[in-house]
Protein backbone atom coordinates (compact mmCIF):
# COMPACT_ATOMS: atom_id res chain seq x y z
CA UNK A 1 0.00 0.00 0.00
CA UNK A 2 0.94 3.47 -0.85
CA UNK A 3 0.56 6.51 0.34
CA UNK A 4 2.28 8.72 -1.51
CA UNK A 5 3.56 9.11 -5.22
CA UNK A 6 7.20 7.70 -6.02
CA UNK A 7 8.73 9.60 -8.95
CA UNK A 8 8.08 7.69 -12.17
CA UNK A 9 10.75 5.32 -13.48
CA UNK A 10 11.95 6.63 -16.77
CA UNK A 11 13.36 4.44 -19.20
CA UNK A 12 15.77 5.72 -21.14
CA UNK A 13 14.80 3.81 -24.69
CA UNK A 14 11.10 4.75 -24.21
CA UNK A 15 10.97 8.21 -21.89
CA UNK A 16 7.40 8.58 -21.76
CA UNK A 17 5.91 4.69 -21.46
CA UNK A 18 5.05 4.74 -17.88
CA UNK A 19 3.76 8.19 -18.51
CA UNK A 20 -0.51 7.74 -17.79
CA UNK A 21 -1.11 11.40 -18.82
CA UNK A 22 -0.36 10.74 -22.79
CA UNK A 23 2.06 13.96 -22.72
CA UNK A 24 4.71 11.98 -25.20
CA UNK A 25 2.59 13.93 -28.20
CA UNK A 26 3.33 17.03 -26.66
CA UNK A 27 7.56 16.20 -26.09
CA UNK A 28 7.03 15.84 -29.94
CA UNK A 29 5.91 18.92 -30.48
CA UNK A 30 9.13 20.89 -28.39
CA UNK A 31 11.23 18.35 -30.05
CA UNK A 32 10.10 19.53 -33.63
CA UNK A 33 10.50 23.47 -32.11
CA UNK A 34 13.93 22.98 -30.83
CA UNK A 35 14.86 21.32 -34.28
CA UNK A 36 13.64 24.15 -36.27
CA UNK A 37 15.54 26.71 -34.20
CA UNK A 38 18.95 25.44 -33.75
CA UNK A 39 20.55 28.87 -33.17
CA UNK A 40 19.09 28.80 -29.60
CA UNK A 41 16.44 30.64 -28.25
CA UNK A 42 14.62 30.22 -24.60
CA UNK A 43 11.75 28.35 -24.12
CA UNK A 44 9.58 28.75 -20.85
CA UNK A 45 7.29 25.66 -19.77
CA UNK A 46 4.64 27.85 -17.64
CA UNK A 47 2.64 25.58 -15.70
CA UNK A 48 1.27 25.62 -11.95
CA UNK A 49 3.16 23.99 -8.83
CA UNK A 50 2.54 20.63 -8.78
CA UNK A 51 1.29 19.61 -11.99
CA UNK A 52 4.11 17.78 -13.60
CA UNK A 53 6.20 19.67 -15.03
CA UNK A 54 9.37 18.26 -13.25
CA UNK A 55 8.78 14.51 -14.14
CA UNK A 56 7.76 15.91 -17.81
CA UNK A 57 11.16 18.00 -18.13
CA UNK A 58 12.80 14.44 -17.16
CA UNK A 59 11.68 12.42 -19.98
CA UNK A 60 11.54 14.97 -22.18
CA UNK A 61 15.47 15.65 -21.66
CA UNK A 62 15.47 11.64 -22.03
CA UNK A 63 13.83 12.15 -25.28
CA UNK A 64 15.92 14.82 -26.74
CA UNK A 65 18.89 13.01 -25.89
CA UNK A 66 17.84 9.64 -27.41
CA UNK A 67 17.74 11.92 -30.77
CA UNK A 68 21.38 13.22 -30.47
CA UNK A 69 20.89 16.48 -28.38
CA UNK A 70 23.31 17.40 -25.84
CA UNK A 71 21.39 18.04 -22.17
CA UNK A 72 22.04 19.33 -18.84
CA UNK A 73 19.54 19.41 -16.45
CA UNK A 74 19.79 22.03 -13.29
CA UNK A 75 17.33 22.17 -10.25
CA UNK A 76 18.23 25.95 -9.26
CA UNK A 77 16.10 25.22 -6.11
CA UNK A 78 18.71 23.03 -5.15
CA UNK A 79 21.79 25.18 -5.96
CA UNK A 80 20.52 28.63 -4.43
CA UNK A 81 22.51 27.88 -1.61
CA UNK A 82 25.41 29.15 -3.37
CA UNK A 83 25.58 32.41 -3.98
CA UNK A 84 26.85 32.91 -7.36
CA UNK A 85 24.87 31.32 -10.01
CA UNK A 86 27.69 31.39 -12.68
CA UNK A 87 29.66 28.72 -10.68
CA UNK A 88 26.61 26.05 -10.42
CA UNK A 89 25.86 26.76 -14.05
CA UNK A 90 29.17 26.50 -15.66
CA UNK A 91 29.58 22.98 -13.23
CA UNK A 92 26.87 21.42 -14.98
CA UNK A 93 28.92 21.70 -18.49
CA UNK A 94 31.75 19.73 -16.93
CA UNK A 95 30.43 16.26 -17.66
CA UNK A 96 30.45 17.18 -20.73
CA UNK A 97 33.76 16.98 -21.24
CA UNK A 98 34.72 13.61 -19.99
CA UNK A 99 36.59 11.84 -22.81
CA UNK A 100 36.50 14.60 -25.31
CA UNK A 101 39.85 16.17 -25.03
CA UNK A 102 39.09 19.24 -27.12
CA UNK A 103 36.35 20.01 -25.47
CA UNK A 104 38.15 19.74 -21.75
CA UNK A 105 40.45 22.27 -23.45
CA UNK A 106 37.99 24.66 -24.76
CA UNK A 107 36.01 24.39 -21.43
CA UNK A 108 39.12 25.03 -19.59
CA UNK A 109 39.28 28.46 -20.85
CA UNK A 110 35.96 29.09 -20.45
CA UNK A 111 36.73 28.52 -16.89
CA UNK A 112 39.18 30.60 -17.09
CA UNK A 113 37.38 33.12 -18.57
CA UNK A 114 34.22 33.11 -16.22
CA UNK A 115 36.88 32.93 -13.23
CA UNK A 116 37.44 36.69 -14.03
CA UNK A 117 33.57 37.55 -14.05
CA UNK A 118 33.16 36.30 -10.44
CA UNK A 119 35.58 38.63 -8.71
CA UNK A 120 34.51 41.24 -7.22
CA UNK A 121 36.32 44.20 -8.31
CA UNK A 122 33.96 47.10 -7.44
CA UNK A 123 35.24 49.60 -4.75
CA UNK A 124 33.09 49.15 -2.02
CA UNK A 125 34.96 51.38 0.22
CA UNK A 126 35.62 54.10 -1.67
CA UNK A 127 32.03 54.34 -3.08
CA UNK A 128 30.90 54.84 0.49
CA UNK A 129 33.17 57.03 1.78
CA UNK A 130 32.57 59.06 -1.44
CA UNK A 131 29.06 58.95 -0.20
CA UNK A 132 30.25 60.46 3.33
CA UNK A 133 31.40 63.16 1.80
CA UNK A 134 29.23 64.40 -0.72
CA UNK A 135 25.86 64.17 1.84
CA UNK A 136 27.87 65.41 4.73
CA UNK A 137 27.70 69.60 3.83
CA UNK A 138 29.18 70.78 7.30
CA UNK A 139 32.69 69.02 6.15
CA UNK A 140 35.93 71.55 5.72
CA UNK A 141 36.68 72.34 2.33
CA UNK A 142 40.04 70.06 2.16
CA UNK A 143 37.72 67.45 2.92
CA UNK A 144 35.49 68.42 -0.29
CA UNK A 145 38.71 69.11 -2.51
CA UNK A 146 39.83 65.22 -1.40
CA UNK A 147 36.11 64.03 -2.07
CA UNK A 148 36.06 65.73 -5.34
CA UNK A 149 40.05 63.72 -6.07
CA UNK A 150 38.73 60.58 -4.68
CA UNK A 151 35.37 60.84 -6.88
CA UNK A 152 37.83 61.21 -10.23
CA UNK A 153 39.77 58.34 -8.84
CA UNK A 154 36.55 56.32 -8.37
CA UNK A 155 35.01 57.19 -12.04
CA UNK A 156 38.05 56.52 -13.89
CA UNK A 157 38.48 52.79 -11.89
CA UNK A 158 34.96 52.20 -12.59
CA UNK A 159 35.02 53.04 -16.12
CA UNK A 160 38.35 50.96 -16.78
CA UNK A 161 36.63 48.25 -14.76
CA UNK A 162 32.91 49.08 -17.09
CA UNK A 163 35.23 48.21 -20.44
CA UNK A 164 37.16 45.39 -18.84
CA UNK A 165 34.07 43.40 -17.76
CA UNK A 166 32.20 44.12 -21.08
CA UNK A 167 35.88 42.63 -22.68
CA UNK A 168 35.55 39.65 -20.17
CA UNK A 169 31.66 39.14 -20.88
CA UNK A 170 32.54 39.22 -24.66
CA UNK A 171 35.38 36.94 -24.29
CA UNK A 172 33.48 33.93 -21.80
CA UNK A 173 30.68 33.70 -24.65
CA UNK A 174 33.05 33.82 -27.22
CA UNK A 175 34.47 30.72 -25.49
CA UNK A 176 31.39 29.24 -24.07
CA UNK A 177 30.04 29.07 -27.95
CA UNK A 178 33.35 27.27 -28.96
CA UNK A 179 32.51 24.90 -26.60
CA UNK A 180 28.97 24.57 -27.67
CA UNK A 181 29.47 23.90 -31.34
CA UNK A 182 32.43 21.20 -30.53
CA UNK A 183 29.55 18.69 -30.55
CA UNK A 184 29.27 15.30 -32.78
CA UNK A 185 26.21 17.11 -34.20
CA UNK A 186 24.63 19.94 -35.34
CA UNK A 187 22.23 20.31 -33.13
CA UNK A 188 21.90 22.89 -30.33
CA UNK A 189 22.76 22.07 -25.96
CA UNK A 190 19.34 21.66 -24.65
CA UNK A 191 20.00 23.45 -20.78
CA UNK A 192 17.27 22.36 -18.77
CA UNK A 193 16.50 24.62 -15.70
CA UNK A 194 14.26 23.93 -13.20
CA UNK A 195 12.31 25.04 -10.01
CA UNK A 196 13.74 28.40 -10.58
CA UNK A 197 10.61 29.89 -9.27
CA UNK A 198 11.04 28.17 -5.92
CA UNK A 199 14.34 30.01 -5.18
CA UNK A 200 14.97 32.72 -2.92
CA UNK A 201 14.04 35.67 -5.23
CA UNK A 202 17.95 37.24 -5.66
CA UNK A 203 18.98 33.68 -6.78
CA UNK A 204 16.21 33.89 -9.45
CA UNK A 205 16.81 37.18 -10.78
CA UNK A 206 20.79 36.44 -10.94
CA UNK A 207 19.97 33.30 -12.90
CA UNK A 208 18.19 34.66 -15.13
CA UNK A 209 20.62 37.70 -15.43
CA UNK A 210 23.42 35.49 -15.82
CA UNK A 211 21.83 33.75 -18.41
CA UNK A 212 20.72 36.44 -20.75
CA UNK A 213 24.48 38.26 -20.59
CA UNK A 214 26.65 35.32 -19.89
CA UNK A 215 25.26 32.14 -21.89
CA UNK A 216 23.22 33.77 -24.42
CA UNK A 217 25.10 32.17 -27.52
CA UNK A 218 24.34 30.71 -29.99
CA UNK A 219 23.39 26.94 -30.12
CA UNK A 220 22.09 26.79 -26.36
CA UNK A 221 18.36 26.15 -26.13
CA UNK A 222 17.55 27.23 -22.81
CA UNK A 223 14.09 25.17 -21.67
CA UNK A 224 13.07 26.94 -17.78
CA UNK A 225 10.41 24.87 -16.40
CA UNK A 226 8.50 27.26 -13.99
CA UNK A 227 5.61 29.10 -12.51
CA UNK A 228 5.32 32.39 -14.15
CA UNK A 229 3.14 33.59 -11.13
CA UNK A 230 5.53 32.43 -8.95
CA UNK A 231 8.83 33.73 -10.57
CA UNK A 232 7.21 37.29 -10.80
CA UNK A 233 6.56 37.66 -7.38
CA UNK A 234 10.39 36.69 -7.23
CA UNK A 235 11.00 39.64 -9.38
CA UNK A 236 9.24 42.11 -7.00
CA UNK A 237 10.51 40.75 -4.20
CA UNK A 238 14.25 41.17 -5.14
CA UNK A 239 13.38 44.74 -6.50
CA UNK A 240 11.28 45.57 -3.18
CA UNK A 241 8.48 46.76 -4.84
CA UNK A 242 4.90 45.94 -6.76
CA UNK A 243 5.45 48.64 -9.42
CA UNK A 244 7.81 46.66 -11.16
CA UNK A 245 6.08 44.95 -14.32
CA UNK A 246 7.03 41.66 -13.54
CA UNK A 247 5.49 40.52 -16.85
CA UNK A 248 7.18 42.92 -18.88
CA UNK A 249 11.24 42.18 -17.43
CA UNK A 250 10.05 38.29 -17.84
CA UNK A 251 9.55 38.90 -21.05
CA UNK A 252 12.94 40.05 -22.08
CA UNK A 253 14.36 36.54 -21.28
CA UNK A 254 11.63 34.05 -22.71
CA UNK A 255 10.89 33.90 -26.38
CA UNK A 256 8.29 31.12 -26.51
CA UNK A 257 6.50 30.14 -23.29
CA UNK A 258 4.35 26.63 -23.46
CA UNK A 259 1.70 25.33 -21.16
CA UNK A 260 1.30 21.77 -20.82
CA UNK A 261 -1.92 21.00 -21.55
CA UNK A 262 -4.46 19.70 -17.99
CA UNK A 263 -4.38 16.04 -18.46
CA UNK A 264 -7.87 14.10 -18.40
CA UNK A 265 -9.67 14.10 -14.92
CA UNK A 266 -11.12 10.51 -15.93
CA UNK A 267 -7.54 9.30 -16.84
CA UNK A 268 -5.76 10.57 -14.05
CA UNK A 269 -8.21 9.58 -11.49
CA UNK A 270 -8.42 6.12 -12.96
CA UNK A 271 -4.60 6.22 -12.73
CA UNK A 272 -4.79 7.27 -8.76
CA UNK A 273 -7.46 4.72 -7.84
CA UNK A 274 -5.28 2.35 -9.38
CA UNK A 275 -1.81 3.12 -8.11
CA UNK A 276 -3.24 3.63 -5.00
CA UNK A 277 -4.57 0.48 -4.30
CA UNK A 278 -8.58 1.27 -3.44
CA UNK A 279 -9.67 -1.64 -5.61
CA UNK A 280 -8.05 -4.05 -2.76
CA UNK A 281 -10.11 -2.70 -0.46
CA UNK A 282 -13.18 -1.90 -2.93
CA UNK A 283 -13.02 -5.26 -4.44
CA UNK A 284 -11.56 -7.27 -1.68
CA UNK A 285 -13.41 -11.03 -0.79
CA UNK A 286 -15.22 -9.75 2.08
CA UNK A 287 -16.64 -6.93 0.70
CA UNK A 288 -17.49 -8.46 -2.34
CA UNK A 289 -20.08 -10.57 -0.96
CA UNK A 290 -22.09 -7.76 0.37
CA UNK A 291 -24.04 -6.31 -2.85
CA UNK A 292 -24.82 -2.94 -0.93
CA UNK A 293 -20.89 -2.20 -1.40
CA UNK A 294 -20.56 -3.19 -4.86
CA UNK A 295 -20.51 -0.09 -6.67
CA UNK A 296 -18.66 2.16 -3.60
CA UNK A 297 -15.41 2.23 -5.65
CA UNK A 298 -16.98 3.52 -8.92
CA UNK A 299 -18.91 6.05 -7.18
CA UNK A 300 -15.46 7.18 -5.49
CA UNK A 301 -13.60 7.64 -8.86
CA UNK A 302 -16.91 9.26 -9.94
CA UNK A 303 -16.95 12.00 -7.77
CA UNK A 304 -13.42 12.37 -7.73
CA UNK A 305 -13.39 13.53 -11.25
CA UNK A 306 -16.05 15.41 -10.75
CA UNK A 307 -15.01 17.27 -8.00
CA UNK A 308 -11.40 17.85 -9.61
CA UNK A 309 -12.89 19.30 -12.73
CA UNK A 310 -14.39 21.87 -11.12
CA UNK A 311 -12.02 22.95 -8.65
CA UNK A 312 -9.01 22.62 -10.81
CA UNK A 313 -6.90 21.13 -8.16
CA UNK A 314 -3.35 20.45 -9.15
CA UNK A 315 -1.86 17.14 -9.68
CA UNK A 316 -0.11 17.06 -6.79
CA UNK A 317 -3.23 17.70 -4.68
CA UNK A 318 -5.09 14.80 -5.99
CA UNK A 319 -2.09 12.50 -5.63
CA UNK A 320 -2.51 13.56 -1.99
CA UNK A 321 -5.92 13.25 -1.62
CA UNK A 322 -6.21 9.93 -3.07
CA UNK A 323 -3.26 8.58 -0.89
CA UNK A 324 -4.91 9.63 2.39
CA UNK A 325 -7.97 8.33 0.91
CA UNK A 326 -6.31 5.11 1.11
CA UNK A 327 -4.92 5.38 4.28
CA UNK A 328 -8.19 6.12 6.09
CA UNK A 329 -9.95 3.37 4.07
CA UNK A 330 -7.90 1.31 6.62
CA UNK A 331 -10.03 2.17 9.30
CA UNK A 332 -12.88 0.99 8.20
CA UNK A 333 -14.06 -3.42 8.58
CA UNK A 334 -15.07 -5.10 6.05
CA UNK A 335 -18.68 -5.01 6.73
CA UNK A 336 -18.96 -1.16 7.23
CA UNK A 337 -20.40 1.15 5.09
CA UNK A 338 -17.82 3.79 3.93
CA UNK A 339 -20.18 6.25 2.10
CA UNK A 340 -17.71 6.62 -0.56
CA UNK A 341 -18.62 9.34 -2.14
CA UNK A 342 -19.25 11.41 0.61
CA UNK A 343 -16.54 10.10 2.30
CA UNK A 344 -14.22 11.16 -0.76
CA UNK A 345 -15.49 15.24 -0.75
CA UNK A 346 -15.13 15.07 2.99
CA UNK A 347 -11.48 14.42 2.69
CA UNK A 348 -11.42 16.98 -0.54
CA UNK A 349 -12.64 19.21 2.13
CA UNK A 350 -10.24 18.70 4.57
CA UNK A 351 -7.25 19.36 2.47
CA UNK A 352 -7.95 22.10 0.55
CA UNK A 353 -11.04 23.94 2.54
CA UNK A 354 -9.60 23.48 5.95
CA UNK A 355 -11.47 25.62 7.58
CA UNK A 356 -15.04 24.48 6.16
CA UNK A 357 -14.02 21.23 7.63
CA UNK A 358 -12.95 22.68 10.74
CA UNK A 359 -16.41 24.35 10.60
CA UNK A 360 -18.33 21.23 10.08
CA UNK A 361 -16.36 19.22 13.22
CA UNK A 362 -17.21 21.86 15.97
CA UNK A 363 -21.15 22.01 14.56
CA UNK A 364 -20.54 25.64 13.51
CA UNK A 365 -22.84 25.86 11.15
CA UNK A 366 -26.56 25.66 10.42
CA UNK A 367 -27.82 22.84 8.09
CA UNK A 368 -29.23 25.69 5.88
CA UNK A 369 -25.46 27.13 5.53
CA UNK A 370 -23.69 23.63 5.73
CA UNK A 371 -25.78 23.16 2.36
CA UNK A 372 -25.30 26.47 0.93
CA UNK A 373 -21.18 25.42 1.84
CA UNK A 374 -21.28 22.30 0.63
CA UNK A 375 -23.35 22.63 -3.15
CA UNK A 376 -20.57 25.55 -3.87
CA UNK A 377 -17.72 23.08 -4.11
CA UNK A 378 -20.04 20.56 -5.91
CA UNK A 379 -20.15 20.52 -9.89
CA UNK A 380 -23.38 22.46 -10.71
CA UNK A 381 -24.73 19.57 -12.67
CA UNK A 382 -26.47 17.26 -10.20
CA UNK A 383 -27.32 14.68 -12.71
CA UNK A 384 -24.25 13.81 -14.91
CA UNK A 385 -23.07 11.22 -17.69
CA UNK A 386 -22.64 8.72 -15.14
CA UNK A 387 -25.62 8.84 -13.55
CA UNK A 388 -24.18 9.25 -10.09
CA UNK A 389 -26.95 11.71 -8.21
CA UNK A 390 -24.63 14.06 -6.11
CA UNK A 391 -27.93 15.41 -4.33
CA UNK A 392 -27.94 11.83 -2.55
CA UNK A 393 -24.40 13.01 -1.00
CA UNK A 394 -25.92 16.18 -0.31
CA UNK A 395 -28.79 14.50 1.29
CA UNK A 396 -26.53 11.81 3.25
CA UNK A 397 -24.76 14.74 4.56
CA UNK A 398 -27.44 17.02 5.65
CA UNK A 399 -28.92 13.86 7.25
CA UNK A 400 -25.72 12.64 9.07
CA UNK A 401 -24.48 16.55 10.23
CA UNK A 402 -28.02 16.60 11.83
CA UNK A 403 -28.03 13.48 13.57
CA UNK A 404 -24.56 14.72 14.96
CA UNK A 405 -26.10 17.68 16.65
CA UNK A 406 -27.52 18.13 19.86
CA UNK A 407 -30.97 17.65 20.65
CA UNK A 408 -31.60 21.39 21.14
CA UNK A 409 -29.71 22.08 17.67
CA UNK A 410 -31.40 19.11 15.73
CA UNK A 411 -33.96 20.13 13.13
CA UNK A 412 -36.84 17.90 11.56
CA UNK A 413 -35.32 17.87 8.34
CA UNK A 414 -38.64 16.13 6.77
CA UNK A 415 -42.44 17.21 6.70
CA UNK A 416 -45.23 14.73 5.09
CA UNK A 417 -46.32 11.70 6.01
CA UNK A 418 -46.04 10.21 2.09
CA UNK A 419 -43.74 9.84 -0.27
CA UNK A 420 -45.81 12.58 -2.46
CA UNK A 421 -46.70 15.34 0.16
CA UNK A 422 -42.40 15.63 1.04
CA UNK A 423 -41.21 18.72 2.01
CA UNK A 424 -37.69 19.87 3.32
CA UNK A 425 -37.18 23.38 5.15
CA UNK A 426 -33.47 22.85 3.31
CA UNK A 427 -33.23 25.14 -0.20
CA UNK A 428 -30.58 24.07 -2.78
CA UNK A 429 -29.50 26.88 -4.19
CA UNK A 430 -29.74 25.04 -7.32
CA UNK A 431 -33.21 25.63 -7.16
CA UNK A 432 -36.81 24.71 -6.21
CA UNK A 433 -37.18 21.55 -8.33
CA UNK A 434 -33.73 20.00 -6.07
CA UNK A 435 -35.19 20.71 -3.25
CA UNK A 436 -38.59 18.54 -3.86
CA UNK A 437 -35.83 15.76 -4.78
CA UNK A 438 -33.89 16.46 -1.64
CA UNK A 439 -36.40 15.20 0.32
CA UNK A 440 -37.71 12.60 -1.84
CA UNK A 441 -33.85 11.62 -0.65
CA UNK A 442 -34.07 12.75 2.75
CA UNK A 443 -37.09 10.19 3.34
CA UNK A 444 -35.35 7.14 1.26
CA UNK A 445 -32.13 7.47 3.94
CA UNK A 446 -34.58 7.66 6.54
CA UNK A 447 -35.75 4.44 5.53
CA UNK A 448 -32.50 3.07 5.90
CA UNK A 449 -32.46 0.73 9.21
CA UNK A 450 -28.78 0.30 8.82
CA UNK A 451 -27.48 3.57 8.44
CA UNK A 452 -30.31 5.91 9.03
CA UNK A 453 -29.49 6.81 13.08
CA UNK A 454 -25.46 7.27 11.50
CA UNK A 455 -23.89 10.19 12.88
CA UNK A 456 -21.11 12.28 10.93
CA UNK A 457 -18.77 11.52 13.40
CA UNK A 458 -18.83 8.69 12.48
CA UNK A 459 -17.18 9.86 9.03
CA UNK A 460 -14.98 12.16 10.80
CA UNK A 461 -13.57 9.75 13.48
CA UNK A 462 -12.49 8.14 10.19
CA UNK A 463 -11.16 10.73 8.32
CA UNK A 464 -9.29 12.21 11.46
CA UNK A 465 -7.48 9.00 12.11
CA UNK A 466 -8.26 8.81 15.45
CA UNK A 467 -9.22 4.84 15.01
CA UNK A 468 -7.23 1.60 14.94
CA UNK A 469 -5.77 1.03 11.31
CA UNK A 470 -5.46 -2.29 9.36
CA UNK A 471 -2.50 -1.83 7.27
CA UNK A 472 -1.39 -4.09 4.40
Amino acid sequence: MKIRHYEIEIPSDSPFSNCKLNRGQYAKVLTEIIDSYTDGFVLAINNEWGTGKTTFVKMLRQQLSNTGFLTVYFNAWENDFNNNPLVALMSELKPLTKGKIDREKIFKSVVEKGAILTKNVVPALAKSLLKKYVVDVDVIDDAIENATKAATEILEEEIKEYSDKKKNISEFRKELEKFVKKTETNKPLIFIIDELDRCRPNYAVEVLEQLKHFFSVNGIVFILSIDKRHLASSVKGFYGTDEINAEEYLRRFIDLEYSIPRPSNKLFCKYLFEYYGLGDFFYSKERRQHIVFHSDGEHLVNVAELLFDKTNATLRQQEKIFGLTRLILNSFKSNQYTFSHLLFVLIYIKTMQNEFYQKIERNALTIQELSDNFVDIMPLQIKNEYGLNLLYVVALLLHFYNNSQGHESKIKLLEGDTQENRTTPIKIKLGNNESKELAELLGRIKQQHDYSDTSLKFLLNKINLTESLTIN
